[in-house]
C-alpha cells in the first residue's frame, strides 16, 4: 500500500524535474533571444556614428543586405529555390527597420529554409555519389553561381546537383583515384557539409547575418562574436595556452593534424597526428564525449589556463584501444606564423657572389593587451624584425635584404610604421584621414636606422593594408624597390576594433559580453598622397605569376571604397633608387626571363589560364576534360612548384633553408637584388 502511495508522488516529482528543466532551458533562449536584439539594435546605432561613410542602416543598405546575406549562404546557387528568394524579397524594403528595433526574425527565418533546403539536398548528393554516371556524354556545367538563375524546382535542383557530383567523382578519376575511394570521399565531404550546418548555433547566425550588414557599407567591416573575437586575439599575439595541436574536424571526429614543436604535447611525446580525440576532461570529473561536437567547442575545452591539467580520451591512429592522456597546459607560441630571418649566400646557388638577407613577416601581428598592461618584450612583429636585423649583423652582414610580403594580408598599423622606421629616419609614413575629412601624417619618430643597405620589398596580390604602408613609403623614399606582381592587394582603410557597447567610454563597465565590431573608421594614404585603394602599391620590376592575373584585390570586391588622392605630405626622398636605375634591373630581368624555360611555361600558362578566362562552363566528357588537364600539366608542369611563386614556405616544419626555398621565381628575385647591388656600387663609383 505504501509503495502503491508514493508513486503518485514520485511521478509527480518527475513531472516537476522535467517541467523545471524545460522551464529553464525555455528561460536561456528567451535571454539569448533578447541578448541578440540588443546587439542588432547596438551594432545599427554603432555603424553611422563611427564608419568612415557616417551612412545610416536605411532602405539603401537594405536593398544590398539581402542579397548578400543570401549570396553568403549559397553563392553556387545550390539550395535556394526562386520562390524562396522570391518569398525574402518581400521583406528586403523593412530589415532597416527591423534592425534598428533588434527584430532578428527574417535572419532566422532564412537559416531555417537553408537548413532545410541543405538537408534534402545533401541526402540527393549521397544518392548520386552512389549512381552511375556516363563519362561518353557531351555536356557541360556552368562554373559560377552569377551565371546561373535561381532554380524554379527541386528537379531543377536535382540536375545541377547530378552535374556536381559527376564533375567530382570525374576530377577525382583522371587523378587516378579509385571509383569506390572517390564516393567515400564525397560522402565524407557531404558528411561534414551536413555536420556543419546541424552544429551551427544562434551565435553563429547572428554573427554571420550582422557581418553581411556590415559589408554593405565596405568589405572588411565585420561583427566579431565573443568566441570569433577570442580566436582573432589569438592569432595577434601569436600565443595561447594549451597543448599545442592543431586539430580538424573529419567526419565526426576530432583529428590531430599538427603537433606544435615545443608545446606540452610535443614534450610529452604521446598523442600523433592522425590521433583522434574522442573525449575530454578536466583534471577532476568526468570525460564529455565529443564525437560530432562542433570543433571550434572541442578547442576552447582543450584551451585553458596554464599549468591546469586536460584528460583526452584518444584512439591512436595506429589502431588499438582507446586511452587517456593527461597533459598540463602551457603557453604556446605560435612560430609557424612569426617574423622569420635568414642569410643566403648565393654562390652555390647562384654562381653569382653575394650575401642577402632575407626577412620573411607573414603578418603585422601585435600582442595589445601585453603593450597596454606593460609586459616586457611583449610580442611585436616589429620587435622580431629588429631582432632578425640585429642577428644579420652578428654574422658579419649582408649586401642586401629582401623583405618578403607574399599573402601578408596586413596587421597592427602601429607594426608597419615602427617597422618602416627601422629602414627610413625621421619622417612621415603615411597620411590618415577621418570621416570628418582631416588629414593627419603618422611618423616614425626615432632618429636614425636599423640598416641602410639595398632593400628588395617582395609582394603580390595577396599582400595587402599594412604591407602596402611598407611597400608605400618603401618605394616613396626611393629607399628601396618593390618586386612582384603588377600591384599589390590595394586595401587602403584602417579599422577599428570596438566592444558592441552603448557608450564606448564606459565600456568595462559593461557586464555582457556582446563581442567586436570591426568598422573602417579611416583610409589611408601614403607619404606622395595617393591612396593605396583599389590601385594598390605598383611594383618597379614585375614577374611573371598566375596569382597576377586572378580577380584578386580591393577592386574585386563588393562595395570597396573608391581610390582617391590628398596633398603630398612633406618627406625628403633617398637616392638609392632613379627611373634609369629601375629601367635598367627591369631590362636585364625580361631577359632572364626569356631564356628561363621554368618563367616561360609561365607565360604560356597565363595566356591560357586569359584564353580561358571568360569560358563559363567546364566540360563534362572524360575525353575532353583528359585533354585539357593533359594541356595545363605540359605548360606548368608541377602544381607545387607552380605555388612557390605565390607562397612562401611557412608552417612547423619549415626549416631555416625553407624561408625562400630554390625555385625560379626565388632565384630570379635574388638575382634582381645582386644586380641592384652591383647597380647602387656603380652609382657610387661613378660620383668618386
Amino acid at each position: 500500500m505504501s509503495r502503491t502511495r508514493l508513486l503518485p508522488s514520485a511521478r509527480m516529482l518527475s513531472l516537476g524535474l522535467a517541467m523545471l528543466a524545460a522551464t529553464t532551458i525555455f528561460a536561456q533562449q528567451l535571454a539569448t533571444q533578447a541578448a541578440d536584439s540588443e546587439t542588432a539594435k547596438l551594432i545599427t546605432e554603432m555603424i553611422p556614428r563611427y564608419h568612415l561613410s557616417r551612412q545610416r542602416v536605411d532602405d539603401g543598405i537594405a536593398a544590398k543586405l539581402l542579397p548578400t546575406f543570401i549570396k553568403d549562404l549559397d553563392p553556387q546557387k545550390q539550395y535556394f529555390l526562386q520562390s524562396d528568394i522570391s518569398d525574402f524579397e518581400r521583406s528586403r524594403d523593412t530589415l532597416d527597420d527591423a534592425l534598428r528595433d533588434g527584430n532578428l526574425d527574417f535572419a532566422f527565418r532564412v537559416f531555417d529554409v537553408y537548413s532545410e533546403r541543405l538537408h534534402r539536398q545533401l541526402e540527393v548528393a549521397h544518392q548520386l555519389i552512389d549512381a552511375e554516371h556516363d563519362f561518353t556524354v557531351d555536356e557541360e556545367i556552368t562554373i559560377s553561381g552569377d551565371d546561373l538563375a535561381w532554380a524554379t524546382s527541386e528537379a531543377e535542383l536535382d540536375e545541377r546537383w547530378r552535374k556536381r557530383i559527376k564533375y567530382q567523382l570525374l576530377d577525382r578519376k583522371l587523378d587516378g583515384t579509385e571509383v569506390e575511394e572517390a564516393r567515400e570521399q564525397l560522402h565524407k565531404r557531404y558528411r561534414n557539409v551536413k555536420l556543419n550546418m546541424d552544429q551551427m548555433n544562434e551565435q553563429d547566425k547572428l554573427e554571420i547575418y550582422l557581418t553581411a550588414l556590415t559589408r554593405c557599407f565596405d568589405p572588411h567591416s565585420s561583427y566579431m562574436s565573443p568566441q570569433t573575437w577570442q580566436d582573432f586575439e589569438i592569432q595577434l599575439r601569436l600565443s595561447l595556452d594549451g597543448i599545442g595541436a592543431a586539430l580538424r574536424a573529419d567526419d565526426g571526429y576530432t583529428v590531430v593534424a599538427q603537433i606544435v614543436p615545443g608545446g606540452a604535447a610535443d614534450k610529452d611525446g604521446r598523442l600523433k597526428v592522425g590521433d583522434k580525440i574522442v573525449g575530454v576532461g578536466q583534471e577532476e570529473g568526468e570525460i564529455e564525449d565529443i564525437f560530432e561536437m562542433k570543433l571550434s567547442d572541442v578547442v576552447r575545452k582543450i584551451r585553458g589556463k596554464r599549468g591546469t591539467v586536460v584528460r583526452l580520451r584518444v584512439k591512436p591512429a595506429d589502431g588499438g584501444e582507446s586511452v587517456v592522456y593527461d597533459l598540463t597546459r602551457q603557453k604556446i607560441e605560435l612560430k609557424e606564423s612569426e617574423v622569420k630571418g635568414e642569410v643566403l649566400e648565393t654562390t652555390d646557388r647562384l654562381g653569382r657572389e653575394g650575401r642577402v638577407g632575407i626577412i620573411q613577416i607573414p603578418s603585422f601581428y601585435r600582442d595589445f593587451a601585453g603593450a597596454q598592461s606593460g609586459v616586457r618584450n611583449f610580442k611585436s612583429a616589429a620587435a622580431d624584425v629588429a631582432a632578425v636585423l640585429e642577428s644579420f649583423s652578428e654574422q658579419g652582414g649582408v649586401d642586401a635584404i629582401v623583405i618578403d610580403l607574399r599573402n601578408n594580408g596586413g596587421g597592427a598599423l602601429s607594426e608597419a610604421i615602427e617597422i618602416s622606421g627601422l629602414f627610413i629616419d625621421q619622417g612621415p609614413v603615411v597620411q590618415v584621414k577621418e570621416p570628418s575629412g582631416r588629414v593627419q601624417s603618422l611618423e616614425d619618430e626615432d632618429p636614425g636606422v636599423l640598416y641602410s643597405g639595398p632593400l628588395v620589398v617582395l609582394c603580390n596580390r595577396s599582400s595587402a593594408s599594412a604591407s602596402e604602408i611598407f611597400a608605400g613609403v618603401i618605394k616613396d623614399y626611393r629607399r628601396g624597390i618593390v618586386v612582384g606582381d603588377t600591384t599589390t592587394h590595394g586595401k587602403g582603410t584602417v579599422q577599428n576594433l570596438m566592444d558592441v557597447a552603448p557608450n564606448q567610454m564606459f565600456r568595462i563597465l559593461q557586464r555582457t559580453q556582446r563581442g567586436k565590431l570591426k568598422l573602417t573608421i579611416q583610409q589611408f594614404y601614403r607619404v606622395n598622397g595617393h591612396s593605396t585603394q583599389n590601385n594598390g602599391v605598383p611594383s618597379d620590376i614585375v614577374l611573371p605569376s598566375l596569382i597576377d592575373h586572378w580577380d584578386l584585390g580591393e577592386a574585386f570586391l563588393d562595395n570597396a571604397l573608391p581610390f582617391d588622392r590628398i596633398r603630398p605630405a612633406v618627406f625628403s626622398p633617398g637616392r638609392f633608387v632613379s627611373e634609369e636605375l629601375i629601367a635598367g634591373l627591369q631590362q636585364r630581368s625580361e631577359q632572364r626571363i626569356r631564356n628561363d624555360d621554368d618563367f616561360q611555361k609561365i607565360e604560356k600558362a597565363i595566356r591560357r589560364y586569359l584564353d580561358r578566362k571568360s569560358r563559363k562552363t567546364v566540360s563534362l566528357k572524360e575525353e575532353t576534360m583528359k585533354a585539357e588537364r593533359e594541356a595545363d600539366e605540359e605548360l606548368v608542369g608541377d602544381s607545387k612548384e607552380l605555388e612557390e611563386t605565390a607562397e612562401p614556405e611557412t608552417g612547423a616544419d619549415a626549416t631555416k633553408e625553407e624561408i625562400f626555398p630554390e625555385s625560379y621565381y626565388n632565384d630570379e628575385v635574388l638575382n634582381i637584388t645582386l644586380d641592384y647591388i652591383r647597380a647602387l656600387q656603380g652609382a657610387v663609383a661613378a660620383k668618386r
